[in-house]
């Protein structure tokens, strides 16, 4: 991004930056998220602390019921003006190069790594070599029940990037549909919706009826951030659907306080579900039934507040000439980092697996291994991207990153 946010041009949307520095946050803020699990309670992480509480089970529960479904909701926005501006067919070869170039590179040389330390850090005896342990990480099968993670092994996992492979399914799914779906009667319909959604109050939060439903009977998956893989479809349908008409914007203004209230209530209403019973994430018992609806509906309303909250049209920086020099250095890091978003979510998690590894061994307290975990993986982790994906076009090209002399595009959103 450049050091001026461009003002809206006829035809193009106007840029909003504090979507990305949602997607900025989420991203760095899994860092953090993936660092606490090594010392949580509950959960199968690759590598776990001795010592463990169930605090960092509440409190990732937190970040869980909003922060992967709004990074859904603002890739579809983004998805919404990519194909206004380049058609179908460019949109899909864009997503392909810049989502699944990537994915194959993390899923050869970055996702054996964390299952590699996980054998060697639960079992004592386990001596076999990376080299060694690579053909067996790479023995996989195809399972069409698991679409669209088709291919599964026993070691085999896409871990992280499950993220990257649901975007770039959904992505097809959808320039599929803009294709062949009746343009005019579509418009009619959301033009009808948008009208209602900005005239009645709380129309805007009845898809978290929708989402407690799904969430109640159709069961949660731990493996996706606790939300089912196909509940992200509907996050980024809205995200696509809320972008086609600004009065969706002006509701999630109007209705974000309420949003946040309500789904702050939800959540805490919803978290002793979680933290007693055998398997609440798919148990039929009313408890757990009921545990998933309010954390569904909770998740909705959290994702409609969050830009809401955050959403200020039209404003301009502060022209006083003594913060010049305040502005230029944020909007420096700003740049920077909204780039930088994709190749970090691919690079973060061995990183944070590796260094766990070596720390969990400490004979230190919780606060002190944690603090120390994550200072060490976020220096590394953007290490990594400076010097592995950043200066060069080619790589930069194999973490899905535009060109070095490319100047960003205008639209509201984008993936990395």
């Amino acid at each position: 991004m450049g050091a001026r946010t461009p003002s809206p041009q006829p035809g193009l949307p106007e840029r909003r930056p504090e979507l990305d520095a949602i997607r900025m946050l989420v991203v760095i803020g899994l860092i953090f998220f993936h660092s606490a699990l090594v010392f949580a309670t509950e959960g199968d992480f690759y590598v776990t602390n001795s010592e463990t509480t169930e605090v960092v089970t509440v409190i990732a529960g937190f970040g869980v019921v909003w922060a992967m479904p709004l990074l859904f909701l603002i890739s579809g926005l983004g998805a919404r003006h990519s194909l206004r501006r380049r058609g179908e067919g460019t949109f899909v070869k864009e997503r392909l190069l810049r989502l699944g170039v990537p994915l194959l590179l993390a899923t050869l040389l970055l996702n054996p790594v964390p299952q590699w330390l996980r054998q060697r850090s639960s079992d004592p005896d386990y001596t076999e070599s990376y080299l060694d342990f690579l053909p067996h990480f790479f023995d996989v099968r195809v399972e069409f029940d698991e679409l669209p993670f088709l291919i599964q092994g026993r070691y085999f996992e896409t871990g992280h990037l499950w993220f990257v492979v649901l975007l770039l399914t959904f992505s097809l799914l959808l320039a599929c549909l803009h294709r062949w779906l009746p343009r005019e009667p579509v418009r009619r319909v959301t033009h009808r919706v948008a009208a209602a959604t900005l005239l009645r109050r709380g129309v805007l939060l009845l898809p978290a009826l929708v989402f407690a439903a799904i969430c109640a009977f159709a069961g949660m998956e731990e493996d996706y951030a606790g939300w089912h893989r196909w509940s992200y479809l509907l996050f980024f349908a809205a995200g696509f659907i809320l972008a086609t008409d600004t009065r969706y914007r002006a509701a999630m203004r109007r209705e974000a306080r309420a949003a946040a209230c309500i789904g702050v209530l939800l959540f805490v209403a919803a978290a002793p579900g979680f933290t007693t019973g055998d398997d609440p994430f798919t148990e039929t018992t009313p408890s757990a039934v009921v545990s998933r609806a309010l954390f569904g509906a909770a998740g909705w309303c959290l994702v409609v507040a969050i830009p809401g909250l955050l959403d200020r049209p039209g404003r301009q920086p502060p022209q006083e000439p003594v913060q010049a020099p305040t502005r230029t250095a944020r909007r420096r890091v700003h740049g920077y980092l909204a780039v930088a978003v994709l190749p970090l979510y691919v690079l973060h998690q061995p990183i944070v697996v590796a260094v766990a590894y070596f720390v969990v061994g400490w004979p230190a307290p919780i606060p002190v291994e944690y603090v120390v975990l994550v200072t060490i993986s976020l220096a590394l982790t953007l290490a990594a991207y400076e010097l592995l994906a950043r200066r060069t076009p080619v790589t930069r090209f194999l973490f899905g990153m535009r060109g070095l002399n490319r100047p960003p595009q205008p639209s509201s959103a984008t993936t990395g």
